[in-house]
């Protein structure tokens, strides 16, 4: 059994941030990283949103940065996943990993962040970071002036439509229903939007390009029919689901999220949380870094409190 002080579960924004702060405070935090080094910004080709970065930079070198970062005072980084753990009995928790190894830990920092969901059509993990997104507040900048598909029709899609029309020439909804999901006063500001346009009763089979995305193949579910229509962008909304598995009956969650207290602390004591995993409103990096930087010093006082 390996003993360690604070073990951290990911290795996103918001994991190499707690680890950044926990090892400063010489708790040489323990960091798993899953099956992603970075999470979903390592595969954003670039970030032009991250305070401190004036020409931008890449996610797998943001990424990079913060893992040297947390390196250097002296974190250490696990490439393995999280196969089982047990919380409920309270400080030291137990962990296995996906080898079978085992750990007790004095405190728990999840960091393991929601997956955006997927289609499932060709294409689609080709060209992510080549006209495939989701996030439109990460990568609207960068269709300036282009013709691009929005992919969903609840409050998150109408409301990234919405933002994308800043940058973008055209903005066209595609909808599975002949009738948005989102809420009445979202629906007004898309109706009345002269860049915004929809089409109903339809799905992406397939998105194409030739090195970066140029045209979606739809099946229009009514009429069976099926069409080619050129763009430049394909921005995917239509949820997130929190990676939630391993805490499903250790840790209170709402709509699947963890709930946390405001010093990032679960509902157990000592097992604190940041980034996506408890958060589905923002969903960005420099939220997930102060979410990070906050369970990293709740954790070392926590720890203080209680040795």
């Amino acid at each position: 059994m390996q003993k360690e002080k604070v073990i951290i579960l990911g290795s996103g924004p918001a994991g190499l941030t707690a680890a950044l702060y926990t090892a400063r405070a010489k708790l040489e935090p323990l960091v798993f990283v899953g099956n992603l080094l970075g999470g979903q910004v390592s595969l954003t080709h670039e970030v032009e949103n991250y305070p401190g970065f004036v020409e931008g930079i890449t996610g797998p070198e943001l990424v990079d940065n913060m893992k040297q970062q947390a390196e250097r005072f002296g974190a250490r980084l696990e490439y393995a996943e999280v196969a089982e753990m047990n919380l409920k009995d309270g400080s030291p928790f137990y962990i296995k990993d996906g080898n079978g190894k085992e750990y007790e830990a004095d405190a728990v920092i999840i960091t393991v962040g929601a997956s955006a969901r997927r289609l499932g059509v060709p294409g689609e993990e080709e060209f992510i970071g080549r006209g495939v997104s989701y996030c439109g507040t990460c990568d609207g900048f960068f269709f300036r002036g282009k013709d691009i598909v929005v992919v969903g029709g609840g409050d998150s899609a109408i409301e990234e439509g919405i933002f994308l029309t800043r940058f973008a020439n055209s903005v066209k909804v595609i909808h599975r229903r002949d009738e948005l999901r989102a809420g009445a006063t979202l629906q007004n500001r898309a109706f009345s939007n002269p860049k915004m346009s929809f089409i109903w009763d339809t799905a992406v089979e397939k998105i194409d390009g030739n090195g970066s995305v140029n045209a979606v193949k739809l099946h229009n579910l009514k009429t069976n029919e099926y069409t080619v229509m050129p763009t430049e962008g394909v921005f995917i909304f239509i949820g997130h689901d929190p990676n939630n598995s391993l805490f499903t009956d250790q840790l209170e969650m709402k709509d699947g999220y963890l709930v946390v207290d405001d010093h990032m602390m679960t509902n157990i004591p000592g097992v604190f949380a940041a980034g996506e995993i408890m958060d589905p409103i923002f969903r960005q990096v420099a939220t997930s870094v102060g979410q990070g930087a906050a369970a990293g010093i709740a954790a070392e006082r926590w720890l203080s409190e209680h040795e």
